[in-house]
């Protein structure tokens, strides 16, 4: 089981993630009997019915995996089911990778328990790395389980619970070990143009294009920090020199965000708690890994003429290539969307 989910060769991380997703297979619950149970808070009753239209919905109209995942339910007591750690060192943007037998080599090591996974990026930290803790709501196991709708995606709107059912299991259908931008990127594809189909199938406005352009504005200020620290990071200063120009570069673009912020999205702080606690080479990992390739993928679906079985069949054969050709051809695809929207106007 701890091969499955993905752990490594240490014993002691072994017998943590077994007994984790073990915990959590004990505590599942079906839905359908959740729902008729009397006891049940009415308005988690009300999310999780939604939850199995998503579900049925997925398979019927997405064309993703019809088995049990997201048919039960699990309440942790806690806000998050997994806690990731990311680590760089200290001078580079790179991951320190963390390698798995089924997932392959990914940027982080997922916790069931906040107290081991702040142990881990603390002897991380000693070792000179930059380090960062995020709280996971809701994660797949590639089909290996039945994945469970868990308490921690409650929090979440219908958009985001809905989504990430959309998600994850586009991750059960296709999923290329140790290519971390193909895959979320995929999924996130999936994820998005899901939730449009769902909503015009409901008769529902489409989606948020405001939350999205601010979303989409923010993560290409962070990119472009961390490009700017890669540059750093590649210039042959002395440490001293770098870590100065690193702590100048991190004030820089609190700066720009908040010019941006004012000019673009006056009134919406959504992002000011995000910018205003600690940065570092690790807090900017996970961002680009899930949208890298979206847009590429969005080309490869008008190619399959929006038809999901035939989508599926040209992200499968990406995924039989090598990765340099896998990312070549993606590159060609976001150079078609990118000439498709020359012109638009951008924020």
């Amino acid at each position: 089981m701890a091969a499955v989910i993905g752990a490594c060769a240490d014993l002691d991380y072994y017998a943590h993630v077994t007994h984790g997703e073990s915990s959590l297979l004990l505590q599942r619950r079906s839905i359908r009997k959740v729902v008729a149970d009397p006891a049940t808070d009415p308005k988690l009753a009300a999310r999780l019915q939604l939850s199995q239209q998503a579900r049925k919905f997925a398979s019927a109209q997405l064309h993703l995996p019809n088995n049990r995942s997201y048919t039960y339910y699990v309440e942790l007591h806690r806000p998050y089911v997994v806690w990731n750690v990311f680590a760089t060192p200290r001078f580079s943007v790179d991951a320190v990778l963390q390698c798995f037998p089924i997932a392959g080599c990914v940027a982080y090591r997922g916790w069931f328990d906040e107290k081991k996974a702040t142990e881990s990026a603390e002897k991380l930290k000693a070792q000179g790395n930059d380090v960062y803790i995020g709280g996971v709501p809701a994660y797949s196991t590639l089909g290996w389980f039945a994945d469970p709708i868990l308490s921690s995606m409650m929090r979440w709107d219908d958009d985001d619970l809905v989504g990430t059912i959309f998600h994850e299991l586009a991750h059960q259908l296709i999923y290329v070990k140790g290519d971390t931008a193909f895959n979320e990127s995929y999924a996130m594809f999936v994820q998005g143009e899901g939730l449009k189909e769902w909503h015009r199938s409901r008769g529902e406005p489409v989606g948020d294009d405001h939350a999205q352009a601010m979303d989409d504005g923010f993560t290409q200020l962070v990119l472009d920090l961390r490009d700017r620290l890669k540059t750093l990071y590649a210039s042959g200063e002395g440490e001293q020199a770098m870590a100065e120009d690193k702590a100048h570069d991190i004030a820089d673009f609190r700066e720009r965000y908040a010019v941006w912020r004012d000019k673009y999205w006056p009134g919406d702080h959504r992002y000011d708690g995000w910018v205003a606690r600690p940065i570092n080479n690790a807090t900017l990992l996970p961002f680009g890994l899930y949208d890298q390739w979206v847009q590429s993928f969005a080309v490869l679906f008008k190619k399959a003429n929006g038809q999901w079985p035939d989508f599926y069949a040209r992200v499968r054969a990406l995924a039989k290539e090598s990765k340099a050709a896998r990312e070549s051809a993606l590159q060609d695809l976001l150079k078609t969307a990118n000439a498709s929207q020359a012109g638009l106007p951008r924020t």
